[in-house]
């Protein structure tokens, strides 16, 4: 007892000569003091406690079992598509107020500044992937706007493969590795195209030098989808967005992708960071598109087509985003960041884009997947302004609740605000499943050809027929063959001479 008493003085006396009372033993313990996930100090974190010098493994050494256990499930499931990416801190300065065309507030006055959190990342390579393969780059932006977080979520390139969420699943299994092989083959992705030739125009992006970044800094980014903006009369306009580098646009060629791949795969995310952490601060200019439904019909092309640009609408600027600070946990920020096209705010809501339309369920249901359902209250994804909602417990929940009433309508909580209602669109018409008209496959991706430079062109031939000439298939090659010539004569020509491809078979299967 004596010498109970004796450790307990003494335990005391340390507490005291270190500065801290007998009531701080609740805190937590220095920072060099190793401690378990309940805050208790370890006394060894060499030795398991085992029966003896040659006894068994104690099962009640709770630090191993704990290490062990943390240890099998540091890793959450990795995104589908998107899985490796680095993100940034920032800021959105807004310098061109825009009320006229949406009531979101973070538009509402020039000179106000929004946090965001940016993640880039490859779509189709798994996260430890090198940084120098072909890809589209996601571009997703979080804004912790004063009415909710509003997340852009979009490419390095302005279009995309398809066009109906349908052929999603499709799409992402035919240019993953095989079930098979586990090796991605361009048998099979040339397969799933040649069935698709509205991804004529994405395949015309994605294969010129912009596939590969030289750096994050120097891309631009865009929304691919059209929005609404909604102002506060309850007008629409349809919208698109557009990320412009201050720094401006540098890629690699195939070479040049090689020799880096080769000493450094990590060169898009090293360059983030170091030009951050050196004060050399990345800067992008949002600029709009604005569209009036009113026109809608007046363009040869469905401008809510996914693998469209709007070509012939001006743009405007709205704000400039300065990326400033690099988080100072990867997993906590970039990997834990939830981004989905389902988080909008009053004043932004999405078009009737069928590609868009799936997104806005797909990616908010796979972070429910990853991180649980209560990924929000992370402090990465978690909104600046309170959230007042009824949605309660599962998984990880850390909401104090204080009040009984957790259901709605009710005499004491919250409501909800009708001046926040969705726009009220006119609907007529029969449900359908049939493919959108003015379909236009191939016009955008020659007048894409012909915009390059010799240089460029060359370069685009070069990449293409690296894969393309891989294909066993001559019905799949020469069909792929036929759409690269519908869109441009001489991109099609000198693409099937660079893979040794019947002209003729070409031309026939054009004019079909």
């Amino acid at each position: 007892m004596k010498q109970r008493n004796s450790t307990l003085l003494s335990f005391s006396t340390t507490l005291l000569a270190s500065g801290l009372s007998i009531a701080a033993i609740s805190q937590p313990l220095a920072a060099e003091t190793l401690t378990l996930n309940n805050g208790a100090p370890v006394g060894d974190n060499q030795n398991s406690k085992t029966a003896g010098s040659q006894g068994a493994v104690f099962l009640d050494d709770v630090h191993l079992i704990q290490k062990l256990q943390h240890f099998a499930r540091e890793r959450i499931p990795e995104r589908v598509v998107h899985a490796r990416g680095t993100g940034a801190h920032g800021v959105f300065v807004t310098d061109h107020a825009i009320p006229q065309l949406t009531r979101a507030a973070l538009f509402s006055e020039a000179g106000k500044e929004t946090p965001v959190f940016v993640r880039f990342s490859t779509v189709i390579h798994p996260k430890g992937s090198p940084e120098t393969l072909r890809d589209p780059r996601g571009f997703a932006t979080k804004f912790y706007t004063e009415e909710g977080n509003w997340d852009l979520v979009g490419n390095n390139l302005p279009v995309f493969f398809i066009r109906d969420a349908i052929k999603f699943p499709d799409m992402v299994h035919s240019l993953k590795p095989s079930p098979l092989s586990n090796l991605q083959d361009p048998n099979r992705f040339f397969d799933f195209f040649s069935h698709e030739p509205g991804a004529t125009n994405m395949l015309t992006y994605v294969y010129q030098d912009l596939g590969t970044p030289a750096s994050y800094r120097e891309m631009d980014g865009f929304g691919v989808h059209a929005y609404k903006f909604i102002n506060q009369a309850g007008q629409m306009n349809y919208v698109k967005f557009h990320w412009k580098s201050r720094q401006g646009i540098r890629s690699l060629t195939a070479k040049q992708a090689a020799e880096i791949q080769a000493t450094n795969f990590n060169h898009l995310t090293q360059d983030l960071y170091q030009s951050i952490e050196a004060g050399n601060f990345p800067q992008w200019d949002l600029y709009v598109k604005i569209l009036a439904p009113e026109t809608f019909t007046q363009l040869d092309y469905n401008p809510l087509d996914a693998t469209k640009i709007w070509p012939d609408i001006e743009e405007m600027k709205v704000g400039t985003m300065t990326l400033n600070r690099v988080p100072d946990n990867f997993f906590n920020y970039s990997e834990q960041a939830a981004f989905a096209p389902a988080n909008l705010v009053p004043g932004i809501e999405p078009s009737e884009d069928r590609l868009l339309q799936g997104r806005i369920f797909s990616y908010a249901d796979t972070q429910l997947y990853r991180l649980g359902v209560n990924h929000k209250q992370l402090p990465v994804n978690q909104p600046q302004n309170a959230v007042l909602s009824y949605n309660q417990e599962g998984f990880m929940n850390t909401n104090k609740v204080r009040s009984d009433i957790n259901y709605q309508p009710n005499r004491n909580g919250v409501r909800e605000d009708t001046k926040y209602r969705y726009h009220q669109q006119n609907l007529s018409g029969h449900s359908q499943q049939a493919a959108i008209d003015r379909t236009q496959n191939f016009k955008q991706a020659g007048e894409l050809y012909r915009s390059l430079s010799s240089g460029e062109q060359t370069n685009l031939i070069g990449n293409l027929a690296g894969d393309l000439a891989q294909v066993r298939s001559a019905q799949t090659k020469h069909l792929i063959l036929s759409y690269f010539y519908r869109a441009d004569k001489d991109y099609g020509k000198r693409l099937t001479r660079a893979v040794n491809g019947d002209l003729a078979e070409v031309k026939t299967l054009a004019a079909q």
